[in-house]
């Protein structure tokens, strides 16, 4: 349909973004940061936000979907005016990333962009604000903040982009959104939604948000990079930290992020690395922005190889160079397995998806294999000394046994009574 593409493996798009009708400002931007040709969302994406159309991605992260809004956003802002432009992001480093990207790519232009998230003082924000900005990106919850004081107005905003709005269902920004979005009252507004998975919460937001929406789809509908490797390790409860290890001295990594389930586990699986001489950071809600921000800092600089994550942060590591993602435990929802891998094989490199597995997770693998479309391999360190385990064994198929229309407990009965 005209409305709709589904991007596949073998897309063959524009060999350099001079084709895509950008403005010879962003275009020199873009080649200033060593870009040359478009990725395929950024292809599809572009053209059609420049001629005004609303668009729906389901594109995974590491796709490139942060320049195929903020390019031709930039392009039509053209200079500085009125606040015309917001973006909604679920966490403080995913606003970040996507301020430092609108910078970027707006730097040849005279365009201002604010960021604003919890976490630090009202001050500056504030001195932003009222000296007049172009661009906001913000997370929802600072964002009602300055609204509630009165600090800016939406009414002018012409383009709204609800980024990562799955992990924004998530982690409950809904009621948020809605409220956010009664107050930009432009009713010529052009809107964009991106997101890793579009489950139906997603489409009933979209089908108030957005007015007869482009759609694009990465992947042909798989939710999961072509170019990630999957590889599930089976192991008893009691060994999953000296697997990891294990692991770890198996791997060749250049930086390793690790997923835990618990803002407490994440604090002691990285003080157990620290004393088996593995530098790591951590990253969690509970961390103070300035712990926050130096741990990104760190990961980033490659001063350190291993993070420790949780998945409330999940979306906010944007970093092109992590060569593996480890489960240290498996995510209880599928769309968490989706999103904590795509930290990996971002913009077609390769990636590794390592997960370990006890007992305990049997259902949550079989629904993330089912939601992937996907069996993982299952892999066993060779001179690793497991412990026992059923996962451990291989799964062996079940000889049929003929039906002669009787239980075999009725069967050994009657055998008794015969006797």
């Amino acid at each position: 349909m005209d409305n709709e593409i589904k991007i596949m493996p073998d897309f063959e798009g524009p060999e350099d973004f001079s084709t895509l009708s950008l403005n010879e400002n962003v275009l020199r931007a873009v080649t200033e940061k060593g870009y040359k040709k478009p990725s395929p969302v950024q292809a599809i994406a572009i053209p059609h936000i420049l001629e005004g159309r609303d668009i729906i991605g389901a594109s995974q992260t590491g796709t490139g979907k942060t320049a195929a809004f903020a390019l031709p956003i930039l392009s039509l802002l053209k200079r500085h005016g009125a606040l015309r432009c917001l973006v909604l992001e679920p966490t403080r480093e995913l606003a970040q990333q996507v301020e430092g990207a609108f910078n970027a790519y707006g730097k040849q232009q005279d365009l201002r962009t604010t960021l604003l998230h919890g976490g630090v003082g009202y001050g500056q924000q504030c001195d932003k604000l009222r000296d007049g900005t172009d661009i906001v990106v913000a997370t929802p919850g600072r964002l009602l903040d300055h609204l509630g004081r009165g600090t800016l107005t939406l009414d002018k905003v012409s383009f709204l982009v609800l980024d990562e709005a799955d992990r924004m269902l998530d982690m409950g920004f809904m009621p948020d959104i809605r409220r956010i979005i009664a107050r930009c009252t432009n009713k010529q507004r052009q809107s964009m939604l991106f997101s890793a998975t579009l489950v139906q919460e997603i489409e009933n937001v979209a089908s108030w948000v957005l007015r007869n929406p482009f759609r694009i789809t990465v992947g042909g509908g798989t939710s999961t990079a072509e170019t990630v490797t999957h590889a599930l390790y089976p192991v008893d409860e009691r060994q999953k930290f000296d697997l990891l290890v294990s692991i770890l001295s198996k791997i060749d990594y250049r930086s390793v992020i690790i997923f835990c389930r618990t803002k407490n586990g994440a604090d002691i699986i990285a003080r157990w690395l620290e004393n088996t001489n593995h530098k790591t950071a951590i990253l969690h809600s509970d961390r103070s922005q300035k712990e926050r921000d130096q741990a990104m800092e760190g990961f980033k600089s490659g001063k350190v190889e291993i993070l420790v994550a949780t998945d409330i942060v999940s979306r906010g590591i944007d970093i092109m160079e992590v060569s593996h993602v480890i489960n240290y435990d498996i995510p209880q929802h599928c769309e968490d397995y989706v999103h904590r891998i795509g930290r990996t094989g971002r913009m077609n490199n390769e990636g590794d998806a390592v997960t370990l597995f006890t007992a305990s997770d049997q259902d949550f693998l079989k629904k993330i294999e089912k939601f992937i479309d996907q069996k993982i391999e299952r892999k066993k360190i060779e001179d690793f000394d497991y412990k026992w385990t059923p996962i451990l064994e291989e799964e062996k198929p079940q000889p049929k046994r003929r039906n002669r229309g009787y239980s075999s407990a009725l069967s050994m009965n009657m055998g008794r009574r015969r006797r």
